[in-house]
């Protein structure tokens, strides 16, 4: 008997598929108009840069001791530095100083001799002719009102000193024509009182140029700086100060790059810092001098026009106050 063998199982058909259907151009994405876009936010700002360390601000102590090394500096400048209105007593300096305002110590010298040589005390200024003394002094300019504070002074020194000058600065303040400014003149140079006399060329370089002090009235500005130098040194600082305004450190343009003081001056640049530039502003007799103290090349310093004649004073600088008993005018530089 044969086997039969076992019958495989039918194979099922293969499932249709769908033909795929291939996707179109996408239609493009409709852009709403300009309105009605929300508006877009600005870039973020970039951060700050790092700030600039703020400068180190002077400490009282580092001022004092940087006007002392000021003055110790001027010192070895100007060693020639002295009143430079010509007098041989105090009435003869006060009458120059009243003379002196708004007008050069050049012009002040070329009138005193014969003033002085015509009223020789405060006697004689008392009883002067009005007229005269207009015409001798008509050169300095102002010479209406400079006349009437001259005699009006010697009739005050006649009653109430006895026809001398005074030797304190409260009575001196007191006479006509003699402000603070004037008194600290004659204290200083006549009485060897010291004294500092703050000046236009004082005003422009102690406060302004050299920061010893933020004040603008000429008082404060002398008790500011009287408190960083010593009293004793305070008349012929004056005087150094007054010389280095109008032979260094000028109003208009000063020589920056020709000034021993460069290294200490918050101003230094206001001028010309190239040492041949600054070289040809420097004026007066020592001038070559002046430029080699400051490590400058004397021979970059102009040969002077009419040497050893003395060097005119610098205009009255605009900007500075006015002495209140000054005669006429802006106060001039004392001496000039």
């Amino acid at each position: 008997m044969s086997r039969s063998r076992p019958t495989a199982a039918p194979v099922p058909p293969a499932p249709v598929l769908p033909s795929p259907v291939l996707p179109g151009p996408v239609p493009p994405t409709p852009v709403p108009p300009a309105a009605a876009r929300p508006a877009t936010a600005p870039p973020a700002p970039a951060p700050p840069a790092a700030a600039a360390p703020a400068a180190r601000r002077e400490t009282a102590l580092g001022l004092k001791r940087r006007a002392r090394r000021i003055s110790r500096l001027l010192a070895d400048a100007h060693p020639d530095a002295h009143c430079e209105l010509d007098h041989a007593d105090p009435l003869q300096l006060a009458v120059a100083t009243i003379l002196s305002a708004q007008c050069t110590d050049e012009r002040v010298n070329a009138v005193t001799p014969a003033l002085f040589a015509r009223y020789r005390t405060a006697a004689d200024y008392a009883a002067a002719d009005r007229a005269e003394v207009e015409e001798l002094i008509r050169p300095t300019g102002f010479f209406r009102n400079k006349t009437d504070s001259l005699l009006r002074l010697g009739q005050a020194l006649v009653e109430r000193h006895g026809g001398e000058v005074p030797r304190t600065l409260e009575a001196l303040v007191r006479l006509p024509g003699i402000g603070r400014k004037t008194a600290n003149v004659i204290l200083g140079n006549a009485f060897g009182v010291p004294g500092l006399t703050v000046d236009t060329h004082f005003q422009r370089l102690a406060a302004r140029r050299w920061g010893w002090t933020d004040e603008t009235d000429p008082v404060k500005i002398e008790h500011a700086v009287g408190a960083l130098v010593e009293r004793r040194d305070w008349t012929m600082l004056s005087h150094r100060i007054i010389f280095h305004g109008r032979r260094v450190c000028q109003a208009r343009k000063p020589a920056c790059g020709a000034c021993l003081l460069a290294a200490l001056c918050p101003a230094y640049g206001a001028g010309p810092t190239a040492p041949a530039a600054a070289a040809k502003l420097l004026k007066g007799p020592r001038a070559r001098e002046l430029a080699a103290l400051a490590g400058v090349d004397p021979d970059l310093v102009p040969a002077p026009a009419g040497a050893g004649r003395a060097d005119p004073a610098a205009p009255a600088d605009p900007a500075a106050p006015t002495d209140p008993a000054a005669p006429a005018g802006p106060a001039a530089a004392v001496g000039g």
